[in-house]
């Protein structure tokens, strides 16, 4: 059987369970830049006996008015930006289709923001399963938006709501969701948000990058209440088993692997804490300050990953690196995440939430503070925080653009989130409990755990769905 995957990352199922899909034909549609992120580890797979190739289609950069090279959410500079970013995936339904002509696949996956795959795999008469880029508590929380809208009936942005029907009691607030979800008024964004809607609640099903053991409930509750097909085929950066593949999630790194691990090798057990903001974030200047005065004043070892645009360093503290004395290391860039969360010394992790970064420390068994900056990563903190209990908020309290404009956290917050990760019996007592989740995180990707299960339930009512049709 033959099967398409288009979606703007590389994390693909196709490495999750070489021995499931040598029977299956996999194809990924790419552009010419990304595919150069992951062709070697595909060409490994290969070696390996699994029947995957790639097929590239230029990014309609110069159509939709992007700068080149302009190929990810990360790239943009602004919200007018990222809307033509969104508005040029739909760019691609043609080229997409003419592969499928062409190759006549079994089965399409398609990313969320790919709401047009679903009409094309309807015309070709094969089933489109979405691969959504979260996890599914958030997923079942706006299925309760649109069900309830329990935002309409509060009176002012910061006045708690429970979200209504949801396995657990989950209180959220105005000032945590995006303009789009909060009223009735259009935005640029609105057509668009109902056409990923439509696409979801119309296609075969949906496959999520999580585990059964992380959220039992919400895939329940996504199976019987919201009503539709769902597997779980997570982490599925775990299939990246050597320290090459690992240092390949995402953009090269501006700091070599080895002196990471070099720097991480002279440190204590979960003595160093990582702080990584993701790559859409860009902090104020105000803020980075209260970050490095927070650490300096934390006594804690850490990494930091500063990901400005910029080579303006006014914000640091007079004499910051001189004082660490080699109690910190600052990446400027991009940072071998992966690499450095699975390393015994790291203890902590300050993460912004994103449902990769959320996946990866819990795969590597560390606690969090969380610090959510937008999209669906408010609903990640109540998961971290509230219901695995292996997180610590550093306490924001409004979803922000990407150019942070909001009054920064200070830094005793910060301090204070910090320490309470790093020292003392709760801490050590949250170790344990995301100890214990990495441990469940690995055994779901091996043979026979949930992950591995749920991929082959998959594949057989796939290939029974095309027996029924031949």
């Amino acid at each position: 059987m033959k099967t398409y995957q288009f979606k703007r990352s590389h994390d693909t199922i196709s490495r999750h369970g070489q021995a499931i899909f040598q029977a299956w034909c996999v194809t990924i549609i790419t552009t010419p830049l990304k595919a150069t992120k992951f062709s070697k580890t595909i060409q490994k797979d290969r070696e390996l006996g699994s029947d995957i190739s790639i097929r590239t289609t230029e990014f309609p950069c110069k159509e939709a008015g992007l700068p080149e090279g302009c190929e990810n959410l990360a790239s943009t500079t602004s919200s007018e930006m990222s809307l033509k970013f969104v508005k040029a995936l739909y760019l691609f339904e043609q080229p997409v289709e003419q592969f499928m002509e062409e190759d006549h696949p079994d089965c399409l996956i398609a990313g969320t923001f790919f709401p047009w795959a679903v009409d094309v795999a309807a015309k070709l008469g094969i089933p489109r399963l979405a691969f959504n880029g979260t996890g599914l508590l958030p997923m079942c929380a706006y299925h309760s938006f649109m069900e309830h809208k329990p935002h309409l009936n509060v009176e002012s942005e910061t006045e708690e709501f429970v979200i209504p029907g949801l396995p657990d009691t989950i209180k959220m607030s105005r000032s945590k969701i995006s303009q789009h979800w909060k009223d009735e008024k259009e935005t640029p964004m609105t057509p668009i948000v109902k056409d990923f809607m439509r696409a979801e609640a119309t296609s075969y099903g949906a496959i999520v990058n999580s585990f059964y053991e992380m959220e039992p409930n919400y895939v329940q509750h996504f199976r019987e209440v919201v009503g539709r097909k769902v597997w779980h085929v997570g982490p599925v950066s775990l299939c990246n088993k050597d320290n090459e593949d690992k240092s390949q999630r995402g953009q090269d790194s501006s700091l070599s692997e080895q002196k990471c691990l070099d720097w991480l090798n002279t440190k204590e057990p979960k003595s160093v804490i990582y702080i990584c903001f993701g790559s859409m974030s860009i902090f104020s200047s105000d803020q980075l300050l209260e970050i490095a005065t927070a650490l300096e004043a934390s006594d804690q070892q850490f990494i930091w990953v500063v990901r400005q645009n910029t080579t303006n360093e006014e914000w640091m503290p007079e004499g910051f690196e001189e004082k660490l004395n080699g109690r910190g290391l600052i990446i400027k860039g991009w940072a071998p995440q992966v690499l450095i969360l699975d390393h015994e010394a790291t203890g902590g992790f300050v993460t912004h939430c994103g449902w990769n970064s959320l996946l990866e420390g819990v795969s590597a068994g560390v606690p969090m503070v969380t610090w959510p900056l937008s999209a669906e990563q408010f609903f990640n903190e109540k998961l971290l925080v509230e219901i695995l209990k292996i997180g610590v908020p550093v306490g924001v309290q409004a979803w922000s653009q990407r150019t942070d404009r909001r009054v920064p956290i200070n830094r005793e917050n910060i301090q204070r989130a910090v320490t309470k990760l790093m020292v003392g019996q709760e801490a050590e007592e949250m170790r344990g409990r995301a100890d214990a989740l990495g441990n469940s995180a690995k055994m779901a990707v091996e043979k026979g755990g949930s992950s591995d299960n749920s991929l082959i339930s998959l594949l057989e009512e796939l290939r029974m769905g095309k027996s029924s049709s031949s």
